[in-house]
């Protein structure tokens, strides 16, 4: 699953489009439709082989391992089909196993803790992988995670500690951390400079699963620079690979969407989306493509529907950030979008959780506590054009309107990003 603070701007927020009004279209149907309506081979395939392995363990219980291909073929019946019942599975797996070694199996450990990531149980994560870490097997791969874990818990400066043990240009997984490292720290180009140098290593390792990975989020990365053109080529290019990729299908909606404003095609591609995979942020996206196609009834339908898929139990915490700004954007619940992002911060204080803080509070009339909470721990630690427009809004409650100004010609540089229905809110700053 990828990181739900990306996917969080993606879907809610919106914004100017100085640079999309004169745009010429990009995408064409021809390129994508024969990807549109394809057979998912993937998930007959995996539901095979879980029944292979667990037939064979159920031969011989006392070959535990068989549960660690089980798990991984969870994981990847979640990955396929968005089913978060499966994630759950994965995680039993994985528990039972590491209850077998007594916790003293690095793969395992680093399996649960992956797991772990996947439902943003961060925390859980690191404790894993310290023990994994101890262990000693495989150490650089446990270095990766624990790299990946303290950067979405906001500690910087480990994150960079374990960044540093993995230095090797020629490297794979370096190159996508120092990618991811750069991105978080602000500076795209260096973020883009490497994932196309972790490209050129995925293709001339001719593994496709790496390709695909790198393949989208560089398409992500080229369309936060608004290269809008080279993000729909990734889009392409990932689809080419796997034609049941769910998360290009969606990259290729919000071109069609945010850039080149034709809502009925994007929801028409979502529709083809969700009949075999779907997880609760689609029914946000397609909320607002409904409010910007002035559909009230299906924007109110979608989001109802939201309300009731992410009540289930199994999604804990992984919605916690859509939640808060849902509530707070549509004054509903203001009390719990407070008491989720303080929740939020305990899990992962990050400067986009306190961003949520400071948004509930903005949003309950608490400005001058809204604007200590920002310049404490937000500006100038993130540069999310979402958390840049709230705090542009709490600078404007607060009369700090020369910083106001600032900001706003920066997000009408991220038009693309932040989406059409916010145009009139940034002009109004």
């Amino acid at each position: 699953m990828k990181s739900i603070l990306y996917s969080l701007v993606l879907l809610l927020t919106i914004a100017s489009c100085s640079k999309i009004s004169n745009s010429k279209d990009i995408t064409a149907a021809q390129d994508y439709n024969s990807f549109l309506n394809t057979e998912n081979k993937t998930v007959d395939l995996i539901k095979k082989e879980y029944a292979f392995w667990s037939q064979k363990l159920e031969k011989t219980p006392n070959q535990f391992p068989y549960l660690g291909k089980m798990a991984g073929l969870n994981g990847s019946k979640f990955e396929t089909t968005g089913d978060i019942s499966k994630l759950i599975e994965a995680e039993k797996n994985y528990l039972i196993l590491n209850k077998k070694t007594n916790y003293d199996n690095a793969s395992y450990l680093r399996g649960l803790a992956r797991n772990y990531i996947s439902q943003h149980k961060f925390r859980n994560a690191l404790e894993l992988l310290l023990k994994a870490e101890e262990n000693g097997e495989k150490l650089t791969d446990t270095q990766k995670m624990l790299f990946d874990v303290y950067l979405e818990l906001g500690d910087d400066e480990k994150a960079k500690f374990y960044l540093e043990k993995l230095i090797n240009l020629n490297s794979f997984d370096f190159l996508i951390r120092t990618a991811k490292w750069n991105d978080h720290k602000g500076n795209l180009d260096a973020a883009i400079k490497y994932m196309e140098q972790a490209v050129v290593k995925a293709e001339t390792s001719k593994n496709e699963g790496l390709m695909q990975w790198s393949y989208t989020n560089l398409a992500d990365f080229y369309g936060h620079n608004g290269e809008i053109q080279k993000s729909y080529n990734y889009y392409l290019k990932a689809l080419q690979l796997d034609p049941n990729d769910a998360y290009s299908k969606k990259g290729i909606a919000w071109i069609v969407y945010s850039y080149e404003r034709n809502p009925e095609e994007a929801m028409r591609i979502l529709n083809t989306v969700t009949k075999n995979y779907n997880t609760p942020d689609f029914y946000l996206l397609k909320a607002e493509i409904s409010e910007y196609m002035k559909n009230d009834v299906a924007k109110d339908n979608y989001l109802e529907a939201y309300n009731q898929v992410v009540k289930n139990e199994n999604y804990g915490d992984m919605y916690n950030a859509y939640n808060v700004q849902l509530w707070a954007d549509n004054n509903t619940n203001l009390d719990a979008a407070l008491a989720v992002s303080k929740r939020e911060i305990a899990n992962r204080p990050t400067p986009l959780s306190y961003d949520l803080l400071a948004w509930s509070e903005f949003r309950k009339g608490n400005f001058d506590k809204a604007l200590d909470i920002v310049e404490a721990y937000v500006v100038n630690k993130t540069f999310e054009p979402n958390a840049l427009y709230h705090i542009a809004e709490i600078y404007k409650a607060n009369q700090r309107l020369d910083k106001v100004k600032s900001l706003k010609k920066e997000l009408k540089d991220s038009a693309y990003e932040l989406g059409p229905l916010m145009e009139i809110k940034i002009n109004q700053l």
